[in-house]
């Protein structure tokens, strides 16, 4: 048996220690916070207060069904999305955003000022502010107010029916893990020693990187790699593979590193990273790019975004049968159920959808089949859920459904439509062109097996794609629907399925 870590809620740092901050920690850890008595017997106790049990343990409650119910969270409530992954990375696209915008305002007969001058303490501060102001969604005393005890501490299992905390025990019916996950981190020479940054950290940033290198070409490495780059820092993107968004469709992805690489972001891929070396002139990384090339770049910050590793440790998991593997999580079937029936799992520490409306989806099914779904009648399962996703560069790419690898690997027989952004005259008004909505269909059928869009506003648009999938309408229901004009989201509309498909 592992031994219980201890309670220490109290210790939270969240640099830096402004205004701002102040209002977020009292809200997601407060300070003085007092752990409830614990109940006898709770119906469910949830550990982690990330979007997944916030929304298993109000949801649980919100039944008024007179169920007691415990929230543990040994971190900040609210999880990545608030404090370190959603909310702050939106705040500091939308700031480059403008600023891009501001430098390319020549084409629109706007003379653009000679120098855009960013002041990235004002950014960042902007960033707080408003995280600040939308945590209390996600606090403590909302939680507690919902009926629901909430126990800042480290949660682990000593027993088949007991979470301890502290020094206090917490007997459960059920329990749901939803610890969340982490950055990984790479094992490479001298990392460490030089220091880098992570999502957990680099929102704490008061002061702009003028050199940063970005280690991983994936959604979160490409989005911020282009915010800090339109902000001014010199940003060098370092990828293991040939090409940037490798698991986005070719087309898409192509159409993003295009746009980073006009930016200005410099590129070093199919880079293996050998050492890191911390000298006066700056953190030097060395890299090998095979057949005995091999070169460096020296920066003022590294930041890692290289993946997701699942907070597995000192959780007990083995204490209760719980089974997980330390890259993947823990293990469940497709009702989330893990290897222990009486406990659950939702959201990034079981699931590949590491976005948080796959963690709220999740969490519903959690509550439905703990409370509703007697001898397992009536479950819902994790593989029903249609699930759209959007990479936040500009330009957005937002997919849903079937890629076209998955349709071959799944010997399915396929078509695509695809209508480019420079035949949409409201992207043309905007002079926002480069970009395409690309439908999947059954070959002779208008079934829509998926649908990738890359758009500015791609992620605001791939909804009603989804929503097609979701209620089983075709492409010709979906072509029929009547869009303003003129709107981007038209590009949907322009969608005609030929009629020799059909035959």
């Amino acid at each position: 048996m592992n031994p219980v870590t201890p309670d220490f809620h109290s210790a939270v740092e969240f640099p830096p220690y402004d205004q701002y901050n102040q209002i977020l920690l009292s809200h997601v850890h407060p300070p003085n916070w007092t752990n409830p008595t614990p109940a006898k017997t709770y119906d469910l106790v949830v550990i982690g207060a990330g979007t997944a049990g916030l929304v298993v343990a109000a949801g649980a409650a919100g039944l008024n069904i007179g169920l007691k119910i415990a929230l543990v969270e040994k971190h900040l409530m609210g999880g990545d999305c608030l404090n370190v992954g959603c909310v702050p990375s939106k705040c500091l696209i939308r700031s480059s955003r403008v600023a891009a915008e501001m430098r390319n305002a020549k084409p629109y007969g706007i003379n653009p000022p000679r120098e855009v001058c960013v002041d990235f303490p004002a950014v960042m501060e902007r960033m707080r502010r408003l995280r600040a102001g939308i945590s209390h969604h996600d606090s403590a005393s909302r939680f507690q107010n919902l009926g629901i005890d909430v126990f800042l501490g480290a949660g682990q299992f000593t027993s088949s029916s007991t979470v301890q905390v502290g020094d206090q025990a917490l007997n459960f019916k059920k329990a749901v893990i939803a610890t969340g996950a982490r950055a990984a981190r790479p094992t490479v020479p001298g990392l460490e020693e030089a220091g880098f940054l992570t999502n957990e950290t680099v929102f704490s940033l008061t002061t702009q990187p003028k050199r940063l290198a970005v280690i991983g070409g994936g959604p979160i490495g490409c989005e911020l790699a282009q915010a800090f780059h339109r902000l001014g820092s010199a940003v060098t993107l370092i990828h293991k593979n040939a090409h940037l968004l490798d698991k986005e469709d070719p087309d898409a992805a192509e159409i993003v590193q295009n746009q980073l690489q006009q930016d200005g972001v410099t590129f070093v891929l199919g880079a293996q990273l050998t050492q890191v070396e911390t000298t006066p002139a700056g953190k030097v990384l060395h890299y090998d790019l095979g057949h005995g090339k091999r070169g460096s770049v020296t920066v003022d910050e590294i930041l890692v975004g290289a993946g997701r590793q699942p907070n597995v440790n000192h959780l007990g998991l083995e204490t209760v049968g719980v089974e997980y593997d330390p890259r993947r999580g823990v293990k469940v079937n497709d009702y989330l159920q893990t290897t222990n029936p009486k406990i659950y799992a939702a959201g990034d520490i079981c699931m590949d959808w590491k976005f948080t409306h796959a963690a709220d989806a999740a969490a519903r099914i959690v509550i439905k089949n703990t409370l509703f779904s007697p001898f397992g009648l009536g479950q819902s399962k994790l593989s029903d859920l249609v699930m759209p996703w959007v990479t936040f560069t500009a330009p957005e790419i937002a997919h849903v459904g079937m890629y076209e690898r998955d349709a071959k690997q799944r010997g399915i027989e396929y078509s695509t439509i695809e209508i480019s952004m420079a035949s949409v005259d409201r992207a043309i008004a905007d002079g926002q062109t480069e970009g395409f909505l690309k439908v999947l269909h059954k070959k002779g059928s208008d079934e829509i097996l998926g649908a990738t869009i890359v758009a500015e506003n791609a992620g605001d648009m791939i909804s009603e794609i989804t929503t097609a999938i979701v209620t089983k309408q075709g492409l010709s229901k979906l072509s029929g629907v009547i869009h303003p004009y003129p709107t981007q989201a038209e590009v949907i509309k322009k969608q005609q399925m030929p009629i020799g498909e059909l035959c």
